[in-house]
């Protein structure tokens, strides 16, 4: 962050060689700002039909639909998340998120139907989770084609790896580990150790 670097006090102390006082504080100092946008977002969310638990961070990113998500306690967002239930109204909840979840840069959970998360699982960067397909129909444009849709659940205690891709009716215990770049298009038992494109069980 530019002003953090160029005119903090703590960064021009040590650039000049100074070893003052002040860089006992600057942690807490930069940790202050963030931790009140964070909850300043979950004020937000909450006004707008969230449900929501406690201690939840989000840094930068974007939802809609509030009011059909539904969340735990003490998951964190990096930045660039997109919770995305399908643009039409409903009565349930199509996002559905337990406690202690880590949410990496740039994670999209995208939901027409429904997708469940467990507890304490962790998303590798650019992961991106979807309960609905396009299908193929020839003469029709992508645009036109009508969506397939299933639910997706994710057991606890989950390693999904970097680039990883979960498509709908995707079932995965808990303590599944899903190696980077995998696209998973089946339902795997607890304990499985996946990958490739389609994931398979690692040999």
């Amino acid at each position: 962050m530019v002003i953090q670097t160029i005119w903090s006090p703590f960064y021009l102390s040590r650039k000049q060689g100074m070893s003052t006082w002040l860089s006992r504080f600057e942690p807490v100092v930069f940790r202050i700002p963030y931790g009140m946008i964070s909850r300043f977002r979950v004020l937000i969310f909450r006004i707008f039909g969230m449900q929501l638990g406690n201690r939840n961070r989000f840094e930068s990113g974007r939802a809609r639909r509030l009011q059909q998500i539904r969340m735990g306690n003490l998951n964190h967002f990096t930045q660039g998340w997109f919770l995305w239930p399908e643009d039409t109204p409903s009565n349930d909840h199509r996002i559905i998120i337990g406690n202690n979840n880590y949410f990496n840069r740039n994670v999209m959970i995208d939901a027409c139907m429904r997708i469940e998360i467990g507890d304490n699982n962790m998303f590798g960067p650019d992961v991106y989770i979807t309960d609905s397909n396009h299908t193929h129909g020839v003469g029709l444009n992508p645009h036109q084609q009508p969506m397939e849709k299933g639910k997706v659940r994710i057991g606890n205690g989950c390693w999904i790896g970097a680039k990883a891709v979960i498509l709908k009716d995707v079932q995965l215990g808990d303590y599944c580990v899903v190696a980077a770049g995998a696209v998973v298009t089946r339902s795997f038992p607890a304990g499985s150790v996946i990958m490739g494109v389609p994931a398979r069980l690692k040999a």
